[in-house]
């Protein structure tokens, strides 16, 4: 007999894409989100725009496979979103996660030299900036781990074994976004997207509308 679910889990999924949890500060952060990437759109900053879109695109496809272990376990997600939120789109993305990441990568590309050979501390400055960018992710969500905001079950991906969170968890979605920031042609960018877009939206029609495991 498998495990039962978790108490974290019961409370997300009582909650789970509830049209009811609505609350009007989402609006104003939509219109936040929406004004920076239309200054982006204004500047003709193609590629801060696409390194935003790639960095939220990477998060969606980790949301989506954190649902199916939920679903395939019975247990828990490898992450679980329980607590108070305007709307729980997936079982560890609510509205206001989905918001901020939509937002980050563009925030992320604004720290990268525009000299790719630069080094820092002898290191390329994109490779370093993938692995500060993710420990400093991290950090945060410890933080919102020992707030009870963000749940953690499993002891792999769980503080003090936070490696597999800097490795999987953010360290993809920082060379994904770089890597298209950095890409000469806008054909090469939009490919990118495409592929990473297509798969999670596969994922979503076969895996939530068709047999709504997630």
């Amino acid at each position: 007999m498998g495990k039962m679910q978790t108490e974290a889990t019961l409370q997300a999924l009582k909650i789970l894409r509830d049209p009811g949890q609505f609350e009007w500060y989402v609006i104003p952060i939509f219109v936040i989100v929406v004004y920076i990437y239309s200054v982006e759109v204004q500047r003709r900053d193609w590629s801060a725009v696409m390194a935003g879109l790639a960095f939220y695109g990477m998060d969606l496809f980790n949301e989506l496979w954190n649902a199916l272990v939920l679903h395939f376990t019975q247990h828990s997600a490898v992450w679980t979103a329980p607590g108070k939120t305007a709307f729980l789109i997936f079982i560890g993305l609510n509205i206001e996660i989905t918001m901020m990441f939509a937002i980050l990568g563009i925030c992320f590309v604004k720290m990268l030299p525009q000299d790719k050979a630069m080094r820092i501390l002898g290191i390329p400055n994109r490779v370093f900036f993938v692995v500060f960018n993710s420990i400093l992710c991290v950090f945060i969500e410890v933080i919102l781990n020992r707030a009870g905001a963000l749940v953690w079950e499993y002891s792999w991906w769980n503080f003090p074994n936070v490696w597999l969170i800097i490795l999987i968890g953010y360290m993809p979605f920082m060379a994904v976004s770089f890597w298209v920031y950095d890409m000469e042609k806008m054909r090469n960018k939009l490919a990118t997207l495409g592929v990473i877009y297509g798969v999670n939206l596969c994922a979503i029609l076969i895996f939530g509308v068709w047999r709504r495991w997630i």
